[in-house]
């Protein structure tokens, strides 16, 4: 993966979509990851709920990615990563920026592999996560305004140290590492599913559900969904339009993501829809999972029900898989999830705002 690696250390003047982008996976990419991830990770549980069922007005699957031993689905997509570099490149390092999950899942992996990791994050990220990712044996560096100005920091320092950089959104090894989440569904479905709703952040994960799902299961609907806040590849797959926008604060912190990555877009581009989830309904999600099969779910992890509950009606009577992506959410936010009688955040995102070029130095 040298190669691959390789190039996306070009310049960073639009953030994590700089450089040319590698080749899609397909599916007999997430096949081998499935065979890689094996001796490490155990399928996780797909359940439904009565009350959960009642309250959607749909048959609804859940696959519980939160119990996870890093608490989210993308320890899946680091294992693959670390098992499929040379001695070379392992030696050399790798250097990531991430909101959290994917810096606790690379650090996680590192350690299994004696790699060094180093993790940048942005200022404002969660206090937690970022205590993980040093747990889990990262070194953690805090840098710039938001994920998108922390890679470019991460960049920069790979290039100064001799580090791997990898992006969470543009390497094949991630993303087929991902999508074994949609290989495992679709086994544990025994009576298939008529819709997936998939959340997005670098949209590694959405990109590799799509490719397995319309390989395999090509009559299943996937709907992607971003928060109403942080709305950038849902205008680029609406419109075409690859735009920064501005990712305002929101309790899906895991799916701020300002620029939208063109190469996890690309294997995007058979979903079925596309929506958007107001601050409100994603933490009426948080309760829900609470209330009915009493999972914690982050904020960026509840987004699914929160698109299901919207799409309600267009959903009555199917057969609904939702992915539970993770369930890494600090104190003060899940309070203020459980709160209902609190005014949340109305829509904030600004389009087309230049802040990618800001130098954060070295």
């Amino acid at each position: 993966m040298a190669a691959a690696a390789s190039m996306h250390r070009d310049a960073t003047d639009w953030g994590s979509d700089a450089g040319s982008p590698p080749a899609p996976i397909s599916l007999a990419d997430v096949k081998r990851a499935r065979k890689v991830i094996k001796p490490f990770l155990t399928p996780t549980p797909f359940i439904t709920n009565p009350l959960l069922n009642a309250r959607l007005g749909a048959e609804t699957f859940v696959k519980l990615e939160n119990i996870q031993d890093i608490g989210a689905f993308k320890i899946r997509g680091a294992i693959n990563l670390l098992a499929t570099m040379d001695q070379k490149e392992r030696a050399a390092g790798i250097v990531t920026a991430t909101r959290g999950n994917y810096g606790a899942a690379l650090a996680r992996a590192c350690a299994m592999y004696k790699v060094k990791c180093t993790v940048f994050v942005p200022e404002d990220n969660n206090p937690d996560k970022n205590a993980a990712v040093e747990a889990l044996g990262g070194k953690l560096v805090i840098k710039g305004h938001d994920f998108d100005a922390a890679w470019d920091a991460s960049v920069r320092h790979a290039w100064n140290s001799g580090a791997v950089s990898v992006h969470p959104g543009k390497s094949p090894e991630l993303v087929a590492g991902q999508a074994t989440v949609a290989l495992e569904m679709l086994d544990q479905a025994e009576h298939g599913l008529d819709v997936i709703i998939v959340p997005v952040g670098g949209g590694s994960l959405a990109a590799g559900t799509t490719t397995v799902v319309k390989a395999v299961s090509p009559n299943t609907r996937i709907i992607a969904v971003q928060a109403e806040n942080a709305p950038a590849f849902h205008h680029a797959w609406h419109t075409g339009d690859y735009v920064p926008m501005v990712a305002t604060r929101t309790i899906a912190d895991g799916l701020a993501t300002r620029v939208p990555v063109r190469y996890t877009l690309s294997m995007m581009q058979d979903l079925d829809d596309f929506v958007l989830v107001s601050e409100d309904e994603i933490c009426m999600a948080i309760r829900c999972y609470a209330e009915t099969i009493h999972q914690l779910a982050e904020g960026g992890a509840a987004a699914p029900l929160a698109a299901a509950l919207q799409l309600k009606d267009q959903l009555a009577g199917k057969r609904v898989g939702l992915i539970l992506t993770g369930s890494n959410i600090d104190s003060r936010s899940l309070m203020w999830a459980l709160r209902t009688d609190s005014v949340r955040h109305t829509p904030q995102a600004i389009p087309n705002f230049p802040m990618a070029s800001l130098d954060y130095g070295d």
